[in-house]
């Protein structure tokens, strides 16, 4: 896949709301082929309605949340941190008590 040289002008791309199991999350993605760009934000007690597997680059850009593993350890990510994880490396869910603004990177590059 090759990508040109692009600029994002992020306030110009629609955001798509998500409900969690709680709260709810907003989505700008842009999708280049098997390479997938996002700026995700979730409100104030947001906590994800599944168990992902995906891989995935996670940057926290403001705000604080926690990456919950199904094996029970928690992980918490504030502004300027960020994880990184293959494709079924983990089972892993976010919430969210005061809201979080995050880039999310993912695609056939992170494929165990």
């Amino acid at each position: 896949m090759k990508i040109p040289f692009t600029t994002i002008d992020w306030a110009a791309i629609e955001k798509v709301e998500h409900k969690g199991e709680t709260g709810t999350s907003y989505w700008q993605t842009l999708q280049f082929g098997g390479l997938r760009i996002r700026i995700v934000e979730y409100t104030e007690g947001y906590l994800a309605d599944h168990w992902c597997e995906k891989g995935h680059v996670v940057h926290c850009l403001e705000g604080e949340f926690i990456t919950e593993l199904k094996t029970g350890e928690k992980l918490s990510l504030s502004k300027g941190k960020s994880y990184v994880v293959s494709d079924e490396l983990s089972s892993h869910r976010s919430f969210s008590k005061n809201g979080v603004k995050l880039l999310i990177v993912d695609g056939d590059f992170l494929k165990a």
